[in-house]
C-alpha cells in the first residue's frame, strides 16, 4: 500500500522513504531488506521465499515477488561465479589482453586469433551451437577468404564439426574431401572446397558436460595433426569456453547490478578476487610469451604466492626450484591432484598436477604456505595451467628441433647433399662440422630404443651435436678430441641414464661433412666387434681393440698398432740402449720358457727373469694373459719384419 504522511501503520512515523520505489510500504521495504541480507549471507535458495503477508497490497506483493526473482537470479549468478572461478584458470589465454577482454565478440576473436598463432595453421575458426535450431553455426574466423565458408551452418552429426558438436569428442582429418568417416553434404563440401581446406582439426567447447561450440584449426594442404597439437587445441578450447561463459556472466552481472545496487558490494568482492587472479595470470602468461624458462616461471609463482616453488616433469625429474630446499612431492600426492583436478595439501606442502587434457606433464609444489586460502589456491591451480602451456610449447619446439637435427644427421651419413649445404645447415643448428667430431653408434637391450634415442638427443643438445636413427641404429655425433675415451665415458653416462648397459662403438674424430659416412660405418663395425667379443656395456674405438681393430679398420696402420702395443718397451730400449724387445721375442719363441730363452740369448736365466720383470713393469702385470700375449707376438713380428736390416738394441720406429 502507498506510504503517505497519515498512514502511520508501522509505528515509525510518517513520510516516504528516500530511494525506494513509489508506493512501496514498510512491510515491503522490510522484505526487500531481508532479501539483501539473505544475499549478503549467501543463504540457501529456499529462504528467499517470504511467508505471505496480509498487510501487503497486490502492488507491493508484486514488487516483493519481482525483487525475489531478481535476488534469486543474482544468487544463481553469484553461485555460478563461485563454481566457475576455479575453472576460469585461463591456461590458453595466451596473450594478456584475453584475460582483460570483457565483450563476448572480442573474446571470441582473440581466442581464434591466438589459436592460429599457437598452432601455425592457415585458418582457425569457431562455431557456436544453436540449441533451438539444433545445429552449429560459424561465429568467428581468422584466415578465411570465402564468404560462403564464413556463413556455413552444420547440422548435428554433419561434417567434421557437426560430429564434434554431437559427440563432444575431438576429430581430425588429414584430407577432409576424401575422408569417408564424416557425413558429407553439398553445402559443407562446397564451403570447404571454396576455402581450399584439406587438413582439419576440431575440438569441442565444453562447459561441464554441455557442448557450446567447436574450435577448429585447418590447413590448405593435406597433413596429419599430432597428438600434441590435439592436446594444445583441446586445452585452448576448454579455457576458451570458460572465457566465453565468463564474458556472458559478466554481462548478466552488470544487468543485475542496475536493479540492486546494494548487491554490488558482494559482487565487487568476488570481482576483486577474479582481477587478482587475472593479474597474476597475465604476469605468468606474459613471462611465457616472452620466452621465459621454467626457472623464471617458478620464481614468479613463488613471488605471487609468497612461498617456495618446485617444478618436476612427468617422470619426477626436477625442472626448477625457487626459494625452497624441500624434496620432490610424493607420487601419491601428484596422483591425487591428477584424479581430482585440484591442488592438494600434503604435510604442509601444496601439490598440483600439471595436465594437458588427461596427459600428465609434471607437477608443481608450493612450500611455506600451509594456510593457503581459497583465492590463493585457485591462483596456484591457475599457475599449474600456465606451466602446462610452457611445457607443451617447450616439448613442441624440442620435437621440431630433434626432427630437423635427425634429418641433417641422415643426410650427413648418406652424403645426400653437397658438403657446403650440409655445413651451412649444421651451423644454423649451432653445430660446427669444421671442428673434430666423433661418431658413436649405440646399442642397448635393456631399454626401448625410444628411450636410448631420447637420451642421445639430450646429450646432443648439451654438447652441440646431432642424434638420430640411421639404418635402425641410434647414432650420436659430438665434438671430441679422441673417440675411444669419449666412447667409454659415454657408455658410463648412458648406463646411469637408462639403468642398463649401453654398448658404444666409436670412430673419428673427423672434420668436414664428407668424412662422416665412413666414420659411421667404422663405428658400427666397432660396435659389432665389441658385442662379439663379449664387451657389451663398454665403449671403444677400433684402435682400442688391438689387432682386431686394425683388421676391421678402413686404413691399416701397422706402425700405429706396434707403437700402441709395444710402445713402453720400445721407448725404454731407445732411451737406455737395452734390448728388452729382443728378449721378449726370444721368450715367446722359446714357448714362454725362461731357461730356453736364456740359452737362446746366451745369458743366465736370472738375467732373463730380471728382464721379464722389467717388461711386466712397463706393459702391466697382465701382459702374459692369452689375449695380451697374442697381441704382443703379432706386434713383435711386425716390428721384426720392418726392422730386419737393423735388429739391434734401441730400435723404436715402426
Amino acid at each position: 500500500m502507498p506510504i503517505t504522511e497519515d498512514s502511520g501503520t508501522t509505528g515509525r512515523g510518517s513520510g516516504s522513504v528516500s530511494g525506494t520505489r513509489p508506493g512501496t510500504g514498510t512491510g515491503a521495504l522490510r522484505q526487500l531488506r531481508d532479501l539483501l541480507d539473505l544475499l549478503d549471507r549467501g543463504a540457501p535458495a529456499e529462504q528467499f521465499t517470504p511467508p505471505p503477508d496480509a498487510e501487503l497490497s497486490d502492488a507491493e506483493a508484486a514488487v516483493v515477488a519481482d525483487a525475489t526473482r531478481i535476488a534469486l537470479r543474482i544468487r544463481r549468478t553469484l553461485g555460478q561465479h563461485r563454481r566457475r572461478e576455479a575453472e576460469l584458470a585461463a591456461l590458453f589465454d595466451t596473450a594478456g589482453d584475453l584475460a582483460r577482454l570483457r565483450e563476448p565478440d572480442a573474446v571470441l576473436e582473440a581466442i581464434v586469433h591466438r589459436a592460429k598463432l599457437l598452432l601455425g595453421t592457415d585458418v582457425t575458426y569457431l562455431s557456436l551451437n544453436d540449441e533451438e535450431a539444433g545445429d552449429t553455426y560459424m561465429r568467428v574466423t581468422d584466415g578465411s577468404v570465402s564468404a560462403a565458408f564464413q556463413q556455413v551452418r552444420l547440422g548435428m552429426g554433419e561434417g567434421l564439426g557437426g560430429l564434434v558438436a554431437e559427440t563432444a569428442r575431438p576429430y581430425s582429418t588429414g584430407d577432409y574431401r576424401d575422408d569417408r568417416r564424416f557425413r558429407h553434404t553439398a553445402t559443407i563440401d562446397g564451403a570447404v572446397t571454396e576455402e581450399g581446406l584439406r587438413a582439419i582439426l576440431g575440438v569441442p567447447l565444453r562447459l561441464g558436460t554441455r557442448v557450446i561450440g567447436v574450435l577448429y584449426a585447418a590447413d590448405r594442404t593435406a597433413r596429419t595433426f599430432t597428438p600434441d597439437e590435439v592436446a594444445l587445441l583441446s586445452s585452448l578450447a576448454d579455457h576458451a569456453a570458460i572465457a566465453i561463459d565468463g564474458a556472458r556472466l559478466l554481462d548478466e552481472t552488470r544487468t543485475a547490478l542496475v536493479d540492486l545496487n546494494e548487491a554490488s558490494r558482494t559482487i565487487e568482492a568476488h570481482s576483486e578476487a577474479m582481477r587478482r587472479a587475472e593479474d597474476a595470470h597475465d604476469r605468468l602468461t606474459d613471462l611465457v610469451l616472452r620466452g621465459g624458462d621454467v626457472g623464471e616461471v617458478a620464481t614468479a609463482i613463488g613471488a605471487v604466492l609468497q612461498g617456495g616453488t618446485l617444478i618436476h616433469d612427468a617422470e619426477g625429474a626436477e625442472l626448477a626450484r625457487s626459494g625452497t630446499e624441500a624434496g620432490p612431492p610424493s607420487a601419491g600426492a601428484v596422483a591425487a591432484s591428477r584424479a581430482d583436478g585440484r591442488a592438494v595439501s600434503v604435510n604442509g606442502t601444496w601439490v598440483c598436477a600439471v595436465l594437458a587434457g588427461h596427459e600428465l606433464l609434471g607437477s608443481i609444489a608450493l612450500t611455506g604456505r600451509a594456510d593457503l586460502g581459497d583465492a590463493d589456491r585457485r591462483l596456484f591451480e591457475r599457475a599449474s595451467l600456465v606451466t602446462a602451456l610452457l611445457l607443451l610449447l617447450r616439448r613442441s619446439v624440442a620435437e621440431t628441433e630433434d626432427r630437423v637435427r635427425g634429418e641433417l644427421l641422415g643426410d650427413l651419413l648418406t652424403r645426400a647433399a653437397d658438403p657446403a649445404g650440409l655445413a651451412a645447415r649444421a651451423r644454423r643448428l649451432g653445430v660446427d662440422l669444421g671442428h673434430p667430431h666423433a661418431v658413436f653408434v649405440l646399442h642397448t637391450g635393456a631399454a626401448p630404443r625410444t628411450r636410448l634415442l631420447a637420451a642421445a638427443a639430450r646429450i646432443a643438445h648439451a654438447r652441440r651435436g646431432l642424434a638420430g636413427l640411421h639404418h635402425e641404429d641410434v647414432v650420436l655425433v659430438c665434438p671430441a678430441e679422441a673417440a675411444g675415451p669419449a666412447a667409454a665415458s659415454l657408455a658410463s653416462e648412458l648406463r646411469q641414464a637408462l639403468a642398463g648397459p649401453v654398448t658404444v662403438g666409436a670412430a673419428g674424430p673427423v672434420t668436414g661433412p664428407a668424412a662422416f659416412a665412413d666414420a659411421c660405418a667404422e663405428a658400427r663395425r666397432c660396435r659389432t666387434a665389441l658385442r662379439a667379443l663379449g664387451r657389451d656395456g663398454t665403449g671403444a674405438a677400433l684402435h682400442d681393440l688391438g689387432f682386431l681393430g686394425v683388421l676391421l679398420g678402413d686404413q691399416t696402420d701397422l706402425g700405429g698398432y706396434v707403437r700402441q702395443t709395444l710402445g713402453p718397451v720400445l721407448a725404454y730400449d731407445a732411451k737406455r740402449g737395452t734390448d728388452l724387445t729382443h728378449t721378449l721375442r726370444a721368450y715367446f719363441d722359446a714357448g714362454t720358457s725362461q731357461s730356453r730363452a736364456a740359452a737362446a740369448l746366451h745369458v743366465h736365466v736370472n738375467t732373463v727373469v730380471q728382464r721379464l720383470d722389467r717388461i711386466a713393469h712397463l706393459l702391466g702385470r697382465d701382459w702374459q694373459s692369452p689375449e695380451r700375449a697374442l697381441e704382443l707376438q703379432l706386434a713383435l713380428r711386425i716390428h721384426q719384419v720392418n726392422h730386419h736390416d737393423d735388429p739391434g738394441p734401441g730400435d723404436f720406429a715402426a
